[in-house]
């Protein structure tokens, strides 16, 4: 081997596919496409690279640490981190032009420069559909969003899953009703760990932050309490009347439920949880984190919630909206690792076209009418032995090879061979289409 050989690989964080995954990676692609556009959101593509002022304006932190930032010339820039800012971008730019409320849904590749591990990447697709209002936003939108992304699980084959509801309007309505409104941000911040770090040491954060250990402990008990939705509704009454924060939380809350279960959505498929908060003050309403059942020590699949100020950074008018996300690339790898895919590939064609001839018009022009007629087609070209082609066909699963000799061009016929009862006849194409269109 020569010494200018470069040994072959990938970044670490990066996912890179086999044909037979990729393909199955963008079935999952077009069926979330499919399911948000029959709830009428638009496709969009924002750019890859934006300009360092644009993507880093609610940045600053962790944020600036993790994003790949470089100059070209006199410009600074930065690979996008999400999906959102552009899009607060993207609004607020096109404002004028767009109707409004603005449904959106976008899937593209996001970068983050964090320690990679597993199920975790460096570079990775991201799922988002969001609602965007001019002005107000209707509580109802809280619950189109997670009846779309329902839709979209169930349609990628997940059943057992379960959305989680949450408003911040309850949580801070709590906090004002024990009176800590003054430590909200910190006491979502630990609220939202306590899945991760657990109850004593919830409490002993909340303490430290100067709450009586008594109010944590009750705080705690409401917002971890199980039951079914009716159940944590009779808990949340006991504290109607005392925050009119709290009680609108409530009444959003309850509006949501019901429209989620109007719309069709199983409540085995979404439930109050009043220990979800995402994150600080990003969020003003709804808040949704989604648990994979078989699974739930993987986190959340898809997530998101209410926002009140998308756009406040380009553009001096208040544009709430409410989105939620799935990070797909690792999805992708966790339903794989898990063995959720048919073992068996998809073949990347209906049918395997051989020439038999020298001459390759006829065969081309046999390979045009079959995908006019709505058959996927992969033509052969390579001169190898017969049995080198079969070969080929059997390990991509390619269900019908089509033969074109002198034969078949003297009679104006093809012939067809299904790869797995090994029959074959010779026939028209429009007799071939018929048959592998109603196999």
């Amino acid at each position: 081997m020569s010494d200018n050989i470069i040994k072959p690989g990938i970044l670490s964080g990066f996912m890179e596919l086999l044909p037979e995954k990729q393909k199955i990676f963008d079935e999952m692609q077009g069926t979330l496409r499919d399911v948000f556009s029959s709830y009428g959101f638009f496709g969009l593509d924002t750019p890859v690279l934006e300009r360092s002022a644009v993507l880093l304006a609610k940045g600053g932190g962790e944020t600036e640490k993790q994003v790949y930032r470089f100059d070209r010339g006199d410009t600074d820039i930065t690979m996008r981190y999400d999906l959102t800012v552009p899009l607060a971008r993207y609004v607020a730019m096109h404002y004028s032009e767009l109707s409004f409320p603005f449904k959106r849904y976008q899937i593209g590749k996001v970068y983050r420069g964090e320690r990679s591990q597993k199920g975790r990447f460096r570079e990775f697709y991201q799922c988002d559909i969001d609602i965007i209002g001019d002005g107000k936003l209707d509580v109802l939108n809280e619950a189109e969003c997670p009846a779309v992304m329902a839709s979209a699980l169930k349609a990628l084959g997940l059943k057992e899953f379960k959305i989680r509801l949450n408003n911040r309007k309850v949580l801070n309505g709590l906090f004002e009703i024990y009176g800590v409104s003054d430590k909200k941000t910190e006491m979502l911040r630990t609220i939202d760990k306590f899945e991760k770090i657990g109850r004593d040491n919830v409490i002993e954060e909340l303490t430290g932050f100067g709450v009586e250990a008594s109010k944590a402990g009750e705080i705690l008990d409401l917002v971890t309490c199980a039951g079914s939705n009716s159940e944590i509704e009779a808990k949340l009454a006991g504290f109607a009347g005392k925050s009119e924060i709290f009680d609108e939380g409530v009444a959003d809350l309850k509006k949501v439920a019901e429209a989620l279960s109007a719309s069709g959505v199983s409540e085995d498929n979404f439930g109050y949880d009043l220990s979800i908060a995402r994150g600080l003050d990003y969020y003003t309403g709804t808040v949704y984190e989604t648990q994979f059942l078989p699974d739930p020590s993987i986190g959340s699949i898809c997530s998101g919630g209410r926002y009140d100020d998308l756009a406040g950074y380009f553009i001096d008018r208040p544009l709430p909206g409410v989105g939620m996300s799935i990070g797909l690339t690792r999805l992708f790898y966790i339903l794989d690792a898990k063995g959720f895919f048919d073992e068996t590939p998809a073949p990347p064609a209906d049918v395997l076209l051989l020439p038999m001839t020298e001459d390759v018009s006829v065969a081309l022009k046999s390979a045009a009418e079959l995908r006019n007629a709505g058959i996927s087609v992969q033509t052969y070209m390579e001169q190898k032995k017969f049995k080198k082609k079969m070969e080929y066909a059997d390990k991509l699963h390619i269900p019908y090879t089509v033969f074109i000799g002198e034969d078949e061009i003297k009679e104006g016929k093809i012939s067809v061979k299904n790869m797995t009862s090994g029959e074959q006849s010779m026939m028209t194409i429009a007799e071939a289409a018929e048959l592998i269109l109603n196999k």
